[in-house]
């Protein structure tokens, strides 16, 4: 899309209903959602294999993607890594299988919550709200993050709020904006036990409607990128039952 026409696009989405880029290829889910999320208040646009979600992606930068893992040409899961390379756009990930391991890769190439084929339209719209919710423009007010602070150095990290950059004894790492927040909450909080619900709360907002395990698995990939050996963490400690340390001093 040329810079003119993406900066007037920009300017019109204010007055602009949500727009949802449904990435499905079973015509019997396309046909609900498409009626079901029009009288909601939604503006839909379909995409039915994974190349074609990445061209309408680009041409018509959505507001919120719903992103099915099984896909033509590209899966899922590999469309939402090439979109997490440019663009944090909120994406909720449906998948029919329901196990465990497909939701955990599916947070972990940068998913913003998942919904499990069968669902509800109430809870799907809901999901689809939370995440809205937690637009950039709220982040101060739902995260309670001020990002003109100084920086902050513990536990050989370093972080600077105001231009989102992290930096690991001396080396930037390359930190997604949930992993950030979390990692701020943590040293701001250093040495204190917080609970996965007050993190949850902080990151996710009080509204969440998803379990801990979006929470968790951030976590291991936080410590992917800031712990020496992540197998055995020392500065993002485990408290069991209970929740995460920062013990970095």
């Amino acid at each position: 899309m040329p810079k003119d026409k993406k900066k007037a696009a920009k300017a019109s989405k204010k007055d602009s209903p949500v727009h949802v880029l449904l990435v499905e290829d079973e015509e019997s889910f396309i046909e609900a959602l498409t009626v079901g999320l029009a009288r909601e208040g939604f503006e839909v646009s379909v995409a039915r294999d994974g190349a074609e979600a990445l061209e309408m992606f680009e041409e018509s930068e959505p507001d919120l993607i719903l992103l099915d893992l099984m896909l033509p040409k590209m899966s899922g899961l590999d469309v939402c890594r090439t979109i997490r390379n440019t663009s944090d756009v909120p994406v909720i990930m449906v998948t029919a299988k329901g196990e465990e391991i497909d939701t955990v890769v599916a947070l972990e190439v940068g998913a913003d919550d998942y919904v499990t084929k069968p669902y509800r339209m109430r809870e799907l719209v809901a999901r689809m709200r939370a995440v809205l919710r937690r637009t950039p423009s709220e982040e101060k007010k739902k995260t309670g993050i001020d990002h003109e602070n100084a920086p902050t150095d513990l536990g050989n990290i370093r972080l600077e709020p105001s231009t989102r950059r992290a930096y690991v004894r001396g080396d930037e790492v390359h930190l997604r904006r949930k992993e950030f927040e979390l990692l701020q909450i943590l040293m701001e909080n250093a040495g204190r036990v917080l609970t996965r619900d007050v993190l949850i709360d902080r990151v996710w907002g009080s509204d969440y409607v998803g379990d801990t395990k979006t929470l968790d698995v951030h976590i291991k990939r936080l410590r992917s990128q800031v712990e020496e050996d992540p197998k055995t963490p020392t500065l993002i400690t485990t408290i069991r039952g209970v929740g995460y340390r920062f013990d970095g001093n």
